[in-house]
Formats: C-alpha cells, sequence, structure tokens
C-alpha cells in the first residue's frame, strides 16, 4: 500500500477524533485539516491514481462539511456583491 493512502487514513482517523473533541477546537482543527489534506490529496492522486484521490476527496468532503458550507456562503456572498455592482443602472 502506498505511504500517500496510509497516511491519508491516518488524515481521516485525525479528522474523526477532532469531530468528537470540544467545540472550541473543532474550527482549529478543521483549519489544519484543510491544510493538511489539499497537499495529502495532490499525493493520493499522484502515487494512487485519480479514483483513490476522487474517494479521498469525497471523504474529506463529508467530513469538513461545514468548513466547505461557510465557503460555499461566501462566494455566494461575493458573487452576488459584484453581480450588482455589474448590473446596468
Amino acid at each position: 500500500m502506498p505511504v500517500s493512502l496510509v497516511l491519508a487514513c491516518v488524515w481521516a482517523l485525525s479528522a474523526c477524533l477532532a469531530g468528537m473533541g470540544p467545540s472550541r477546537f473543532q474550527w482549529p482543527a478543521a483549519w489544519t485539516l484543510i491544510a493538511t489534506g489539499i497537499p495529502l490529496l495532490g499525493w493520493v492522486t499522484f502515487q494512487a491514481g485519480p479514483v483513490f484521490g476522487l474517494v479521498f476527496f469525497v471523504a474529506g468532503a463529508s467530513v469538513l462539511r461545514w468548513p466547505l458550507k461557510k465557503a460555499g456562503q461566501g462566494l455566494r456572498r461575493v458573487m452576488a456583491a459584484r453581480s450588482d455592482e455589474d448590473a446596468p443602472q
């Protein structure tokens, strides 16, 4: 088994443990998991192939659904403000 898949399993285990921790530690843990998960996703995809990369991406997105939801809301807000600026008056 490639080293990247072992580290991906360790990442998933630490994400589950962080989710069980107190709420004051969850957001810092989420940012740490995002910062380590993005390069790990690239490494998994490079070493094990795109199918495993996609599986790891879906697993990470399911674990980190609240940061993704907040990022989507912020992106929607920015896009709405940008479309308001571009609207003809």
